[in-house]
């Protein structure tokens, strides 16, 4: 009986979660979750599209799933809202199926999501750590380290009360990656305003065009680190919660592309 009280003193909310994809995929089936095909413009696709209403569609080869988080900012109206991948998602418990459809079944809930926002505005993903690097030397080792000082660059001129943040990206060894999080409307409307606005400048400054297609990708990956910069300077609160990869990750492969990166200068040639 204690159990059915609780779950009723929690007020059902008005969330959308967006999972970002390419193609058709296993999707969860609580139907706080939306699939939504980024890249859409020109396409033929399975879910909802990136390039209805205002979108910046075309520009998925340089953002990601950023097309989507942009979509979902300037056409969704939803209390809050969330981003979260195909292949990766939010997860109260960790999964060790081999069997992809046993690890959906892991992944966070209706119920729970519900839950963690009677307590906070924002769900972050728990922090990846690196260990032997800080975050600006892995994104330097592994990337064009220039489309990270032209982001420092461009938040001097435009908001500079975030740089002192964003220096500590030459300190701190972990972050919220992965463009994940599910927050309140109201701050998604500020976190994008910001964002965007420096990523826009970022494209204009550094033609991702002059990369190849892996490293032209450099938006959506700065963004993963502008996150905490953003979050930490506004001094906002939130809870982490882990997240479940829907197919094995080669862990063998990825330790070692890390340490290619780091010891012999070679920067990645694709994601793992």
């Amino acid at each position: 009986m204690e159990k059915v009280q609780e779950k009723t003193n929690i007020k059902e909310k008005d969330i959308k979660i967006l999972v970002a994809t390419h193609k058709k995929y296993n999707m969860p089936e609580d139907d706080i979750y939306l699939p939504i095909n980024g890249g859409a413009k020109g396409k033929k696709v399975e879910y909802q599209g990136d390039d209805e209403g205002e979108n910046i569609s075309e520009k998925n080869p340089y953002y990601c799933e950023l097309t989507s988080l942009y979509w979902a900012w300037k056409n969704l109206d939803n209390e809050y809202i969330g981003l979260a991948h195909y292949r990766r998602h939010f997860a109260t418990k960790r999964a060790y199926f081999s069997n992809a459809n046993k690890r959906m079944k892991k992944v966070l809930s209706k119920e729970m999501v519900n839950k963690l926002l009677e307590e906070t505005d924002i769900i972050l993903p728990k922090k990846r750590k690196y260990y032997i690097e800080n975050l600006y030397s892995h994104y330097a080792h592994t990337m064009y380290a220039e489309t990270l000082d032209e982001t420092r660059k461009i938040i001097e001129e435009k908001t500079p009360e975030y740089i002192e943040e964003f220096y500590k990206l030459h300190k701190r060894t972990s972050a919220h990656i992965f463009n994940m999080f599910i927050m309140k409307k109201e701050l998604l409307d500020k976190y994008c305003e910001w964002l965007f606005d420096i990523l826009f400048e970022l494209e204009r400054r550094l033609e991702p065009s002059k990369y190849e297609p892996f490293h032209a990708r450099y938006l959506g990956r700065v963004s993963e680190l502008l996150l905490d910069v953003w979050i930490n300077t506004n001094k906002l609160d939130y809870k982490e919660i882990g997240i479940i990869n829907i197919e094995r990750v080669n862990w063998f492969k990825k330790v070692t592309a890390f340490l290619k990166a780091k010891f012999t200068g070679k920067r990645y040639e694709r994601s793992f």
